[in-house]
């Protein structure tokens, strides 16, 4: 048995049994991947993958568990060079993070360029996604770490850490009847169309709830993922906008008037998390308490040394979360 061939059946899982893209993937040839994966199902004895003629067509049970484990031995091997270059290069490295536009574009910005001059020796990579594509990076060791709002179930595997809270805003023209409310109620923007995030998506969810426990449904004609895209349509006069408030900024969108939600919407909660079994180098310590100063590595630690999401929470309960 041999660590390549762990490799091999890891990332034909990722990539849906499609063993042509995992070799471009991988930077290898396909007979090869396949010849790997029948020396290895012929050792343990058993078949990981069933096959239609030369095509894989689904994992067996057994191949499932024997996938799960493979995962976890090449994350310790990955572990296992981490604690050596630690050691041999502490301010050297990569760091790769998954998250959404939102955060890439109106939160992180700051972070990113203290953790820069900080770290020249460190490559930081930026993967924006859905929260589907930002689980499944961290989960599959393309990223290092997600940060995320929505869909927190798709996270489950992974330590999710509490960054802040933030709230929505109403976005208009300044000529619209909306503009002169300082504090409209769900019944007074419900009678107008909206532009949003797509379900599912950088809190879009608390919208609905909103609205539902008003007695109202939305009047959704717009969505995207991008808050930029969003206002561009505010602009065009498609609806109102309903989006993040700090993705509304002063000067340049100043054609525009944001007008407060905290009082329709309940605030959402952004988190950091990273796969169980990590080891995080010292600049990724550094990394989160910049993004969130009270992600301490003592308390990192001690949320790491906790067995569920719920004891976790329990954790910060005494930290006040600041609001964005």
């Amino acid at each position: 048995m041999k660590l390549q061939q762990l490799r091999y059946i890891v990332e034909v899982a990722n990539h849906n049994l499609n063993v042509s893209a995992t070799a471009e993937s991988l930077y290898t040839s396909q007979p090869g991947i396949s010849k790997q994966v029948r020396m290895l199902e012929d050792e343990l004895g058993v078949q990981v993958f069933e096959r239609s003629g030369k095509h894989l067509t689904q994992i067996t049970p057994a191949g499932r568990d024997i996938i799960r484990i493979s995962s976890e031995i090449l994350g310790k091997v990955e572990s296992i060079k981490a604690v050596a270059s630690q050691h041999t290069h502490p301010d050297q490295g990569s760091l790769n993070i998954s998250t959404t536009h939102t955060q890439a574009r109106y939160a992180l910005p700051g972070v990113i360029k203290g953790f820069i001059q900080r770290y020249p020796k460190v490559s930081l990579h930026m993967h924006q996604g859905t929260p589907v594509q930002i689980s499944e990076s961290v989960a599959k060791g393309s990223s290092d770490f997600a940060i995320a709002t929505e869909a927190m179930h798709l996270y489950q595997d992974l330590i999710m850490l509490p960054c802040y809270h933030w709230n929505r805003c109403i976005l208009v023209p300044k000529d619209h009847p909306l503009a002169s409310i300082s504090k409209p109620g769900i019944a007074d923007i419900a009678g107008f169309p909206l532009v949003t995030y797509v379900f599912g998506f950088t809190g879009r969810s608390e919208l609905d709830v909103a609205f539902n426990r008003a007695g109202y449904e939305p009047n959704v004609v717009f969505t995207a993922t991008d808050a930029d895209v969003i206002k561009t349509y505010v602009r065009l006069g498609i609806g109102i906008g309903v989006l993040a408030s700090m993705a509304v900024d002063p000067v340049e969108d100043s054609d525009l008037v944001a007008i407060d939600a905290g009082h329709l919407f309940d605030p959402s909660t952004t988190k950091i998390g990273f796969r169980k079994g990590t080891f995080l180098r010292s600049y990724m310590y550094d990394f989160m308490e910049r993004f969130a100063p009270h992600l301490t590595r003592e308390r990192v630690d001690r949320a790491i040394a906790l067995k569920a999401p719920d004891e976790i929470e329990k954790l910060f309960e005494d930290v006040e979360l600041p609001m964005r």
